[in-house]
């Protein structure tokens, strides 16, 4: 019975001891980060898509906390609106922004387009694409191969 109370003791005091560990580490390496970083980010849509040139919501948010000027930053997702309440925010002016639309060209499937060349190699768009720009006669839709 006393090797049981020793084990919990000792698991115990390591867990003890673990907590002021990462407490102390966690005091001593903190890294300040701008408050308003969270409010400009919590006004972008949040999509991550990285259509505005930076890698996510994040980075595009702490730009525009460092910049002196929001001319050469937009957010296509969310649009002059969006732009126009970081500004506030951060008391700045913002640029006009262009709207930016998806246009698609072409929306027939494989069976509805007429075949340019038979193409018989690997099942692979790529290769397809490098060899002869596809099977089919549409440069814009999908090559097909999966």
């Amino acid at each position: 019975m006393d090797t049981i109370w020793i084990t919990v003791a000792v698991l115990g005091v390591t867990g003890i001891i673990a907590a002021a560990v990462l407490w102390f580490v966690a005091r001593r390496f903190h890294v300040y980060e701008d408050p308003r970083i969270g409010e400009v980010e919590a006004l972008l849509p949040g999509a991550n898509c990285g259509s505005c040139g930076h890698s996510g919501c994040h980075a595009f948010a702490a730009a525009c906390v460092s910049a002196s000027s929001l001319d050469s930053l937009s957010c296509p997702v969310g649009g002059d609106k969006t732009m126009q309440g970081i500004a506030a925010l951060l008391g700045l002016k913002a640029g006009e922004t262009i709207r930016r639309v998806a246009v698609v060209r072409c929306s027939a499937g494989c069976s509805q387009r007429d075949k340019r060349v038979t193409y018989d190699g690997v099942r692979s768009c790529a290769i397809e694409a490098a060899t002869c720009s596809g099977e089919r006669d549409c440069p814009h839709g999908c090559l097909g191969c999966g």
